[in-house]
């Protein structure tokens, strides 16, 4: 038995984006296009009675801007994940939607067959950057930066979750992780599902950013 469509509200402030999306999106198998909005607060309106599972927002839009609904839309709703579909590959805007709790930040040159298999993995929970967004996450996240006191939540790790978190933060995979620190790969995502809930945070993307700026390294 086939899985059930992922729902996906569009968010754009251009008409022809929003109605070019859906035309290319809803003859992807596995997606079904349950609205369009043009803006931030109408995303929000929407995502309440439309209930998608993933939200394509833009960045900058009039009324309220991508990044604004975003962090609205994690806190009010757990189960619908944000996918960041841009133009725009500013620092400030990659971070800032990702501290927010995007899920994902792709550009708007991403391959249709590409956006389409990042839309099925975010509504399952797993982050998504395009090739050169994720080069400058990983770039950002390498800087030094000045080290404030370690947050209480911080200090709620065990050291080897400190660990796995510090090789998170470094770009590792679940499967590097393990080989660094001696531990099966389930070890590894038991580590960080429970670094996940401890920092109240909603995926490894928004953990590694965390651990960043409290100076962990």
């Amino acid at each position: 038995m086939n899985a059930e469509p992922v729902r996906v509200l569009i968010v754009d402030d251009q008409h022809l984006v929003r109605e070019g999306l859906k035309a290319l999106l809803e003859i992807e198998e596995g997606l079904v296009i349950v609205g369009l909005a043009s803006n931030g607060q109408e995303a929000i309106e929407m995502a309440g009675y439309l209930a998608p599972e993933v939200i394509l927002m833009d960045v900058r839009m009039a009324e309220m801007d991508g990044v604004s609904a975003t962090r609205h839309i994690c806190r009010a709703f757990a189960d619908i994940r944000v996918l960041i579909l841009t133009t725009f590959d500013d620092d400030e805007y990659i971070f800032e939607a990702l501290k927010a709790g995007a899920t994902g930040y792709l550009l708007k040159d991403t391959p249709s067959e590409e956006l389409t298999a990042a839309i099925k993995a975010v509504a399952k929970g797993h982050g998504q950057l395009g090739p050169s967004i994720a080069q400058r996450v990983f770039t950002g996240l390498a800087r030094p930066v000045i080290a404030p006191a370690p947050s209480r939540a911080l200090q709620t790790l065990t050291p080897r979750e400190l660990d796995v978190l510090r090789l998170l933060t470094r770009g590792a995979s679940n499967r590097e992780i393990g080989e660094a620190l001696l531990i099966s790969e389930g070890t590894v995502k038991n580590h960080i599902t429970n670094i996940l809930t401890r920092l109240n945070l909603r995926d490894r993307t928004q953990a590694a950013l965390f651990a960043r700026e409290q100076g962990l390294d």
